[in-house]
């Protein structure tokens, strides 16, 4: 044994001499691989404050999916997402929180659980900042952190299952007016009107429809064909009436006719600028919660279309309501969280004539079509019809008429388009004023220019190309007549302004081929565009198009859109707007509707409306001058387009004719002009845009239109009839008022 531990302790001692003192091998000893170290495992606890972040993150953008997630299981275990989400769904709009700030104040981390402090302060509608700080508590689950959720981390005094409820106070929807004051909308008392066909006698019929031909404006004809054509017991819907508006047919009482008051917000004489002003509606579903972070109650009626719209934080005034902490099982007030007091809504007042606007409206009726009356010099628009229109009354729940809404909905018309600022259509030969400008400006055309206006225009291999006298002589010849009045022989040697003057198209078409030979094939484009087309107006208030201005390459192009044709689309709106610069000097104006916003109780305007300049024509003085006597003959000259039809108007005016070719069935008629009246009339001088789809010659049917909306808005009614019309309103004779028709049978 002895001997046995000697030679142990001899080994030991070798060996650690073999390896020296420091344990290094020594060079002629053998050496071992030292052993690795054993592997340890850390596994990282996850940032608790990140977590509690993404949750409150996710809350401020109703991401309730997310938030459900970072949920403990005990938590989801015992609500559903569904719940969950509703829970903090309802509170946040019980509150009108619209956003909110948080801040992690602590935290307490522990192995497996955490406590975090924080603040929340709720930004609401209704009754200011909410502020609260309270504990988020954290469980680790398969090392994620996890919240232990209830509706304390809503608002601690959610705890136990108390609800939030909101007690709202709603101010009366404000008023809106004209340019003068007159009431265009308000709550008022009116009646809705309605024809039971079986009532109607021999005695009363003549005197019936005059009398709801002078209310609604429906005509003796089509009212007397519907007559005869409804079963006698269904109802006739008519229109609607204010107290003072229907008094005299109230009066008169004939047989047939009856009447339902009811009381709402009211669009007086039928809605007039109904695609103006628009219309309110029910808060729809799907914008409900929008609506309730904004501090309504949810069952309001709120703008939906055009000035409601627009103004519904001027018009709606600002809600006011108390806010309560609720037991549901007892109903018992726990606490008052807030509460605010409601302020009265705004009147807004408009720039539109009411006199004009309705005579404006009834001067394109029975056409499809729109027109604009913009204040030469300050972009105010006084007057903006769209045909057909319709009734912003029909949207109220309370008009027994209402029915007439499904009607207004399926029209394969769109009464509910405002061609006025979305309708988009080709020039025609208003577009010239364009071209002409360009062609003056690129310096290859003079004022002095000539150029002989024949039947036809050949430049190009593609076709022949004719002029619209052309089109006339072979009417004229078709009808069995000569080609010798003015309107259907060339018209001859031509200097540049004439050219505007007559409208000839191979000029024009000489113009735009001419500039596309000299590599200056986008001047006309670059031109319209200067002119406000192809972008839109800035009116803001109502929803507009641009329109369609495109640069060619293509020769054929751009002769096509140096007469206004081939791509080229505008607004009326667009076209009024550069026609009331040319009228003013140069100066392109922003279209405005509105004129101010004022308190009801008539303290200062909280907004003022000012005419604003946005762009001048790139046209040198003495060019322009050119294109506004050229514009000026169009009317005064006896060879200008115009002059046959504006024959007696007695102010003076400056306009271009336009007849469009639509693609399909007639072309657009159109008139773009301005009045030059100012000095002998103490009026401001208007431009007015006329386009009527599908009509004709712009100098047989728009420009009528525009004489109509002169006289109107000089003398304050039409003073001639159209050449087409037996009476105003009435384009052919009316079937006589004697009595009832003989009934017809019924296809």
């Amino acid at each position: 044994m002895k001997f046995l531990r000697w030679l142990n302790l001899i080994v030991i001692m070798v060996f650690l001499s073999a390896c020296g003192s420091n344990g290094i091998a020594v060079p002629g000893f053998p050496t071992e691989t030292p052993l690795p170290p054993p592997s340890v495992t850390i596994v990282s606890t996850p940032d608790v404050n990140a977590t509690l972040s993404a949750y409150l993150d996710a809350y401020k953008v109703d991401d309730y999916n997310t938030m459900y997630g970072i949920l403990s299981k005990v938590t989801r275990d015992a609500v559903t997402l569904e719940d969950f989400a509703k829970r903090n769904r309802d509170a946040l709009n019980n509150m009108s929180a619209g956003s909110f700030d948080y801040e992690i104040l602590s935290s307490l981390v522990n192995p497996y659980s955490a406590e975090l402090a924080y603040r929340v302060t709720y930004h609401t509608a209704l009754v200011g900042e909410i502020q609260r700080e309270m504990i988020a508590r954290f469980t680790l689950e398969n090392n994620e952190w996890k919240l232990q959720w209830d509706e304390s981390l809503i608002l601690p005094e959610l705890a136990g299952g108390n609800v939030l409820r909101m007690d709202y106070s709603v101010p009366s929807r404000g008023n809106i007016y004209d340019k003068d004051g007159d009431v265009l909308v308000a709550q008022s008392d009116a009646y809705a009107f309605s024809i039971i066909p079986g009532n109607v006698t021999d005695e009363s019929f003549g005197t019936l429809v005059s009398e709801v031909w002078r209310l609604c404006g429906v005509s003796p004809e089509a009212l007397g064909e519907e007559i005869i054509n409804t079963p006698d017991f269904f109802a006739i819907p008519l229109c609607e009436a204010s107290e003072q508006e229907s008094a005299r047919i109230r009066s008169i009482a004939p047989s047939g006719l009856q009447w339902t008051p009811y009381k709402s917000r009211y669009y007086f004489e039928q809605g007039v600028g109904s695609n103006i002003i628009g219309y309110t509606q029910f808060i729809s579903q799907e914008n409900l919660e929008e609506y309730r972070r904004q501090g309504y109650a949810g069952d309001e009626r709120v703008g939906a279309a055009g000035i409601e719209q627009w103004a519904e934080d001027y018009l709606a005034g600002e809600h006011g309501g108390t806010l309560y902490v609720v037991n549901p099982a007892t109903g018992q007030i726990v606490t008052r969280v807030g509460e605010s007091a409601p302020k009265p809504a705004d009147s807004v007042y408009l720039t539109i004539d009411d006199n004009l606007q309705y005579y404006t409206q009834k001067a394109i009726e029975g056409f499809t079509g729109a027109a604009v009356v913009i204040e030469l010099d300050t972009g105010r628009v006084l007057a903006m019809a769209s045909s057909p229109t319709f009734d912003s009354n029909l949207f109220s729940p309370e008009n027994p008429n209402n029915s007439l809404l499904t009607e207004l909905f399926n029209s394969t018309n769109q009464p509910l388009v405002n061609r006025a600022a979305q309708g988009q259509y080709p020039l025609g030969s208003v577009f010239k004023i364009i071209t002409m400008a360009a062609s003056m400006e690129s310096g290859l055309f003079v004022p002095e220019y000539t150029y002989d206006c024949k039947y036809d225009w050949t430049r190009l291999p593609d076709r022949i190309r004719y002029d619209w006298t052309y089109q006339h002589c072979q009417d004229r010849l078709a009808a069995g007549q000569e080609c010798n009045t003015s309107d259907s022989v060339p018209s001859g040697l031509l200097t540049l302004g004439e050219g505007l003057t007559r409208s000839c198209n191979p000029l024009f078409w000489e113009i735009g081929y001419t500039l596309y030979q000299n590599n200056r094939s986008t001047d006309i484009a670059n031109m319209a565009r200067a002119f406000g087309l192809g972008q839109p107006t800035g009116i803001e208030q109502i929803p507009e198009e641009a329109g369609q201005i495109n640069d060619h390459t293509n020769v054929e192009e751009v002769v096509n859109q140096a007469i206004g044709q081939g791509d080229v689309l505008v607004t009326p709106l667009q076209v009024a707007m550069f026609t009331a610069a040319l009228g003013n000097g140069g100066t392109l104006y922003r279209p405005q509707l509105v004129e101010k916003v004022e308190p009801v109780d008539g303290g200062p305007s909280t907004q003022l409306f000012k005419p604003e300049a946005r762009g001048t024509l790139p046209v040198q003085p003495f060019r322009l001058d050119v294109i506004r006597e050229a514009m000026i003959n169009v009317v005064r000259d006896p060879r200008g387009t115009a002059n046959f039809r504006l024959r007696g108007l007695q102010i003076p005016a400056a306009g271009k004719t336009g007849t469009a070719e639509s693609g399909s069935g007639k072309p657009h008629a159109w008139f773009a002009g301005y009045t030059m009246a100012s000095e002998s009339t103490g009026l401001p001088d208007i431009a007015i845009a006329v386009i009527l789809e599908n009509a004709g010659e712009g100098s047989d049917y728009a420009a009528p239109v525009f004489k109509r909306i002169v006289e109107t808005y000089y003398f304050g009614a039409p003073q001639t009839f159209y050449w087409f019309e037996s009476n105003f309103g009435v384009t052919r004779t009316p079937t006589p008022l004697g009595g009832i028709p003989t009934k017809t049978p019924r296809p």
